[in-house]
C-alpha cells in the first residue's frame, strides 16, 4: 500500500475526521499504531510473522518478563537519560547519578538504625561491608535519611521471586544517623543472566545480544525535603561492567572493592576470615518545585 493509502485508513481507525480533539492516550496510541503500520509495510510483515509477535507478547505478560524487556531494549536507561536532561535544564547537575531501578524491588523490608544485615539466609560468597555517608549537594550530612538496598544471591536470584530464599533476604532498610550514615553487611553479589529460555532470552537472542547483568547492588535514597535518588553501584572487576545488557553502569557508580586483611579490622567485625569492603558516599539534590517528579509511581510486587 502507499503512504496515502495507508493514512487514509488510520484516519478512519483513529477518528481524525470526527471533529473531537483527542486525548493524552489516544494520541500516543494514535502515534504507536501509525508507526506500527507503517513498519508493517516497510518491512512486509506478513501475518504469521504478526501472530507470531502476538503469542511472544503474550507469552512475556505471563512470564512477568516486561520489567527485563524495558531493561533489555534500553527503555528504562532511556526515561533515566530524559530525566537528566530535565533537570539539567533547570540547572540541577552532578550529585550521584541516577540509573534504573530494574524490576524487582519489594517495599517493606525491615528498618535498622545505621547498621543492617542483609545475609539473613546461609550462602557462598565473600563477606561485605558498604558503609558511607547521605549528603546534600553543600555537603552537609543528611540525618535520617532513608536508605533501602536489594541485591541478589549467589546464583543471581532475588527474594520473593526466588521461592528458596527467606523473605527479605538481602533486603534491607537503613535509616541514617544524625551525620547521615549508614553501614551494611552482606555477601559479595555476582552477576547473573536473565532466566534461560524466557521471553527476554529469546529476544536477546534473536537481537544478537546477551542477557548479563554486572554484580550490582540497587538503592533507594529518600529523606523530607530531597529529591529521591534511584541507583545502583557496581562491582568493579566484573566482565560485563561496561557490557550490562540494562545500560545501568554510569561513571561514578563504581567504587572500589577493597579486601581488608588486618586482623585487628576482622577481629572487630567478629570474623576470623579477610572480607570485602566498599565506601561509598551519596550526594543528593534538595526538591525544587520546577522539577518534574523524581520518585515514578510504579507497579511493585506485593508481598
Amino acid at each position: 500500500m502507499d503512504k496515502q493509502a495507508i493514512d487514509a485508513v488510520l484516519r478512519k481507525i483513529q477518528g481524525a475526521d470526527s471533529g473531537q480533539p483527542a486525548s493524552r492516550v489516544q494520541q500516543i496510541v494514535n502515534r504507536i499504531v501509525h508507526d506500527l503500520f507503517h513498519t508493517i509495510e516497510d518491512f512486509d510483515v506478513q501475518p504469521e510473522e504478526f501472530w507470531s509477535a502476538m503469542a511472544y507478547l503474550t507469552d512475556a505478560g505471563r512470564n512477568g518478563e516486561y520489567g527485563l524487556i524495558a531493561a533489555g531494549l534500553g527503555l528504562e536507561h532511556f526515561l533515566d537519560l530524559r530525566s537528566d536532561e530535565a533537570e539539567a535544564r533547570a540547572g540541577v547537575t552532578g550529585g550521584t547519578p541516577r540509573t534504573i531501578e530494574g524490576p524487582l524491588y519489594v517495599a517493606g523490608a525491615p528498618e535498622e538504625n545505621g547498621f543492617a544485615r542483609l545475609d539473613q539466609d546461609p550462602q557462598e560468597g565473600d563477606v561485605l561491608f558498604m558503609q558511607g555517608q547521605v549528603r546534600d549537594m553543600d555537603g552537609k550530612p543528611v540525618a535520617h535519611a532513608l536508605v533501602e538496598v536489594w541485591h541478589a544471591n549467589h546464583l543471581g536470584g532475588y527474594s520473593f521471586f526466588d521461592p528458596s530464599q527467606s523473605p527479605f533476604n538481602l533486603r534491607r532498610s537503613i535509616r541514617t544517623d544524625a551525620d547521615g550514615r549508614y553501614r551494611f553487611r552482606s555477601r559479595v553479589p555476582v552477576g547473573y543472566s536473565v532466566p534461560p529460555g524466557g521471553s527476554t532470552d529469546q529476544l536477546m537472542k534473536l537481537l544478537g545480544r546477551h542477557g548479563t547483568r554486572p554484580a550490582h547492588i540497587h538503592f533507594f535514597i529518600s529523606a523530607p525535603g530531597m529529591r529521591k535518588l534511584t541507583t545502583q553501584i557496581n562491582i568493579e572487576g566484573d566482565p560485563f561492567l561496561w557490557d550490562d545488557f540494562a545500560f545501568a553502569t554510569r561513571d561514578g557508580l563504581v567504587p572500589a572493592l577493597k579486601q581488608v586483611t588486618d586482623a585487628a579490622a576482622i577481629r572487630s567485625n567478629e570474623l576470623d576470615a579477610p572480607f570485602y569492603s566498599i565506601d561509598f558516599d551519596f550526594t543528593m539534590h534538595r526538591e525544587q518545585a520546577d522539577l518534574p517528579k523524581a520518585e515514578v509511581d510504579r507497579v511493585h510486587f506485593a508481598p
